[in-house]
Formats: C-alpha cells, sequence, structure tokens
C-alpha cells in the first residue's frame, strides 16, 4: 500500500512550481554548463565538468523526489478544517506550561514544515503529540531536549489553502 503524504494546496502548488523550473530552466542549464566544461578538454581533471555532473544528479534525484512526493500527495483545503480538534492544517495556539510562553503552530506536511514561518509537521513529536487533541487539553511531549508540556489554548483554520 502507497503511504501518502498529506499536503495544502499551497504546499502542492509550490512543488509543482519547483519540479517545472527544475525541468524546463535547472535541468537545461546544467546540460549547457557541462557541453561547456567538455569543450577545455581532460574529464578527469576538469573540476568544473565534474560540479557540473554533481549538480545534474541533485537536480535530477530532487526531481524522481519530487514526481515521487506529488504522486502520493493527499492534497488538503486547509480554510476547511475542522476545528474542534487539532487536524493537519489546523492552527493551534499552546502555552508551554513551563515558561509560560505562548506559540502557535499550523501543522503541515514534512515537506512544508518551516518552523521559522510558523509550521511543524504533524510527524514531528509535537505535531503527533497534539493530534486529535482539543481546545484546554494539555499535551505532553518527549523533545531532545527533554518532555515538555502545553496547553492548547485555542484551534482554528488557516486563512489560506
Amino acid at each position: 500500500m502507497v503511504e501518502r503524504i498529506p499536503m495544502s494546496k499551497s504546499g502542492n502548488q509550490n512543488l509543482r512550481e519547483e519540479l517545472q523550473r527544475l525541468e524546463r530552466v535547472e535541468r537545461g542549464e546544467v546540460v549547457k554548463a557541462i557541453e561547456v566544461a567538455r569543450e577545455h578538454g581532460d574529464l578527469k581533471e576538469n573540476a568544473e565538468y565534474h560540479a557540473a555532473k554533481d549538480r545534474q544528479g541533485h537536480i535530477e534525484g530532487r526531481i524522481l523526489e519530487i514526481k515521487d512526493k506529488l504522486s502520493r500527495a493527499e492534497v488538503i483545503d486547509c480554510a476547511k478544517v475542522t476545528t474542534e480538534k487539532v487536524v493537519f492544517g489546523t492552527v493551534v495556539e499552546l502555552i508551554d506550561l513551563d515558561t509560560e510562553e505562548e506559540v502557535t503552530y499550523q501543522l503541515l506536511g514534512p515537506e512544508e514544515a518551516d518552523v521559522k514561518k510558523g509550521s511543524i509537521s504533524v510527524l514531528s513529536p509535537i505535531g503527533r503529540s497534539m493530534l486529535g487533541k482539543e481546545q484546554g487539553d494539555e499535551v505532553l511531549v518527549n523533545t531532545p531536549g527533554g518532555k515538555r508540556e502545553f496547553e492548547i489554548v485555542n484551534i482554528r483554520s488557516s486563512s489560506f489553502s
């Protein structure tokens, strides 16, 4: 059975745009760079050639990775998710019960998670521990730095999909 990958509409669109850029722009640029480097002679000691071949490998690998993720994507409209419980796409406001610090996270897929932008993966320790919880519930999270306890203050849907 193929494991589905939860993904927001915008996350899916971002991956599609990256795939298009890699296939239509970067792939062609690296082929040209390889051709130019070949013209410089001996390939054994040609750093430009080896760098371009490495770059080509990274591009092709990323293309395959994106195609795999898109083929398994379960696209979810984050603006339409339920807010009765914490589910994929919800925005969750928490209070750290030890520090009284308030934090807000949106639960997204691993490909979309970016703590600096306020999103975490549903597969992260805190993401997994919050799934299915309701407002007012306490959440115990095992982190690499030890156990942390949070209270869910609010659950809302995202204003974007």
